[in-house]
């Protein structure tokens, strides 16, 4: 306490007191004289420019004064010098004005609060940095060949020198940027193959304008002028500013481009019926706010009163009430699955569904992706997610893949576990079944001179993937009634 107080009266605390004092209203002048420049100015661009503008003149008038009221000398042993306006001579205490006086003691104190305030906003934003960069590397896998050709494409039409990495990530839950230099856009696991491909290229079009314009290098120092400036209201209104006009300006690009300002006000609500949490990334394509991009979108020339907003909120809540039925929770459902008590409440979270449920159908990439995450509610959003992505209707409540994919589990227990002393799903039979579904025909014989032990042969018209007319064939040596693949037998 005594070394805070014995920095407190040296010449430079002081000098810092008196630039933040003297900031406050310098800030104002500049929010003032932006707030006038918006009344005459519509331009997403133009008004994106001036906040941009207005937001490092707070910062260098912040500096600019601190350099002149510093005290001379290496030191800091000379008094700091007197304000550039009489009125700041008054206000520094340096006349005989009792109520000026009494500004003085104070002003020094300025200084310590200031650099407590800038250590903890700046652990902050390190923290949501160091957050983002984990998006990076965790729970992440490879988009799809024909997205990332299609990414190139539209890149190209950007004019875009830069390579961008595409992946899907099952912790995000909006589309975004991250980095400047080797830039990765992250697109939630299942939006890709749940929303239309027309709408799925906006918001590739959205993250790429982001990309062209160099928006997370501008957003790194708007955190910078944050930090610094955390104590003036002015600085959070002109960088909220600035994130809404930003927004403004990619979505005006991607109409430029795309000539469909109302397919795109629906794109928008649609991706809000995917997302699952609050999170708001550092750049996003649903930064802003929702309702105020859609009337944007719909009405560009800024129509009066409140029809607009009560058009585009219809837009927002239609799609929300969509989203409701169609992403309402689950009921919880016993795992068709059978096992011992005792085996269930030895294996991890999560883990049973990893190694019983989805074994058949989870990709290499998706279980190395699921086996990095390191949370219980990071897992919960990948299992969302994975069925999603396998979803054939996708926005209705209803999920026929999944639901088919339980009933042939609880069918292949309930018919060919007893003679194997397995689970039925681990069976050969089950394994196919499973997999493939129910064959079109079974041709059972209980055996025969050529074939002295019992045979099933399986016969499905058609496989995807595979072929025409497939002939399984399964035998049962031990007469046990569990039926094993027949080697040289699949054809």
């Amino acid at each position: 306490m005594k070394l805070l107080e014995s920095w407190v009266k040296t010449p430079i605390a002081e000098a810092v007191g008196w630039a933040l004092f003297h900031s406050l209203w310098e800030g104002a002048i500049l929010a003032a004289a932006l707030a006038a420049t918006f009344i005459a100015i519509r331009s997403p661009r133009v008004r994106y420019a001036a906040a941009c503008f207005a937001l490092v003149a707070m910062l260098a008038s912040f500096v600019v004064t601190l350099v002149h009221v510093m005290p001379d000398g290496a030191q800091g042993s000379q008094p700091v010098r007197g304000p550039v306006f009489p009125a700041w001579q008054a206000a520094a205490g340096l006349d005989s004005s009792p109520s000026n006086i009494s500004l003085a003691p104070v002003i020094p104190w300025l200084a310590p609060l200031w650099l407590a305030g800038v250590w903890i906003f700046s652990l902050r934003h390190v923290a949501g940095w160091i957050s983002l960069s984990r998006l990076r590397r965790r729970g992440v896998c490879g988009a799809p060949d024909h997205w990332r050709s299609e990414l190139v494409r539209l890149g190209n039409t950007l004019r875009l020198s830069r390579p961008v990495l595409l992946l899907e990530s099952c912790l995000a839950d909006t589309p975004m940027v991250l980095g400047h230099l080797r830039p990765v856009i992250l697109m939630p696991i299942g939006l890709l193959a749940g929303l239309p491909a027309a709408q799925v290229e906006v918001f590739l079009l959205h993250e790429l304008a982001h990309i062209r314009r160099c928006d997370y290098l501008v957003n790194m120092w708007q955190r910078l002028a944050e930090c610094l400036l955390f104590y003036h209201p002015a600085v959070w209104w002109i960088s909220r500013v600035i994130r809404t006009e930003r927004e403004n300006c990619c979505d005006d690009m991607v109409v430029a481009l795309r000539g469909d300002a109302h397919g795109y006000a629906v794109a928008l609500a649609a991706l809000e019926e995917t997302r699952w949490s609050g999170h708001e990334p550092a750049v996003a394509a649903t930064g802003g706010n929702l309702v105020k991009r859609i009337r944007r979108l719909l009405y560009p020339r800024g129509p009066t009163g409140a029809w607009s907003s009560f058009l585009a909120t219809v837009i927002l809540m239609s799609s929300a009430a969509v989203a409701m039925a169609a992403w309402q929770s689950e009921p919880a459902r016993p795992s068709p699955v059978e096992a011992p008590p005792a085996a269930q409440a030895e294996q991890p979270p999560f883990a049973r569904w990893l190694n019983e449920d989805v074994v058949y159908l989870i990709a290499d990439q998706e279980r190395a992706a699921f086996l990095k995450l390191t949370t219980d509610e990071e897992r919960q959003m990948f299992v969302e997610q994975f069925w999603l992505r396998r979803d054939p209707t996708p926005g209705t409540p209803e999920n026929e893949f999944k639901e088919e994919h339980y009933r042939r589990i609880i069918y292949s227990n309930k018919h060919w576990s007893m003679a194997s002393g397995r689970p039925g799903w681990q069976t050969d039979r089950g394994h196919m079944y499973v997999v493939y579904g129910p064959p079109d025909e079974i041709d059972a014989h209980a055996g025969d001179a050529q074939t002295p032990y019992p045979f099933e042969m399986w016969r499905y018209r058609h496989v995807e993937g595979i072929g025409d007319d497939l002939l399984v064939t399964f035998v049962d040596q031990a007469k046990s009634g569990d039926y094993r693949l027949a080697p040289g037998k699949l054809k």
